[in-house]
C-alpha cells in the first residue's frame, strides 16, 4: 500500500533531524520503493506556545508492505531516538514530529491511529508538501483532490520553499 508521512522540526538543526528522520523511515522493513519526497517548506507555527520558531516541513511517500499501526510504532521509535519526549503538551515546539497522514483508501478510526489523518484536510503546513508528490490524490472521506483542497483554504500561514533540499551535498 501507499502511505504518506509528514516530517515536522522546529527545534535544533532542523534540516539534519529531518534528513535523519528521512533515512531511519526509508531503511525501516517493509518500506518499498517508490519513495517521494516533497520539498522542505518553513512555516509558521500552528497554536504552539509564544515565541515558538519555525517550522521545517516536508511529506514523503512509499510503499509499504506490512500493518499501519506497527508502521506508527516505528515512527515513534525513530522520533525518540530524534530526541522526541513522549509526554509533552499538544502543540507545542519539538525536535521531530512524525505523522501517518494517509494509506491508501484505508479509512482507520482507532484510539491510537486514524487515516486518513483527521486534520490533514484543513492544514496547509501539510497539503503544500503532499501537492508536491500527489497533486491528485483524493483522500478517503474526501472528494476534492489535495491540490483542490490546497486551493480553497482560507488558511493565511506562510508555507515558503526552502532554499535547502534533501541532499546534503
Amino acid at each position: 500500500m501507499k502511505i504518506g508521512v509528514a516530517l515536522g522540526s522546529n527545534l535544533g538543526d532542523r534540516l539534519a533531524i529531518l534528513r535523519a528522520a528521512k533515512t531511519a523511515i526509508v531503511e525501516l522493513p517493509g518500506v518499498r520503493t517508490p519513495i517521494l519526497l516533497s520539498a522542505i517548506y518553513e512555516t509558521e507555527p500552528i497554536d504552539c506556545e509564544p515565541g515558538a520558531a519555525k517550522f521545517l516541513n516536508a511529506a514523503m511517500e512509499f510503499d509499504y508492505k506490512g500493518d499501519p499501526r506497527a508502521l506508527l510504532e516505528e515512527l515513534i521509535r525513530i522520533e525518540e531516538s530524534l530526541g522526541r519526549e513522549r509526554d509533552h503538551e499538544r502543540n507545542i515546539s519539538r525536535k521531530i514530529d512524525l505523522d501517518l497522514l494517509y494509506g491508501d483508501e484505508i479509512k482507520l478510526d482507532d484510539d491510537d491511529l486514524r487515516l486518513p489523518h483527521p486534520r490533514m484536510h484543513l492544514r496547509k503546513f501539510v497539503l503544500q508538501p503532499v501537492a508536491d508528490i500527489r497533486p491528485n490524490l483524493v483522500l478517503s472521506g474526501q472528494t476534492r483532490t489535495v491540490r483542490e483542497l490546497l486551493a480553497r483554504l482560507t488558511d493565511s500561514s506562510k508555507v515558503v520553499r526552502f532554499n535547502q533540499q534533501w541532499k546534503t551535498a
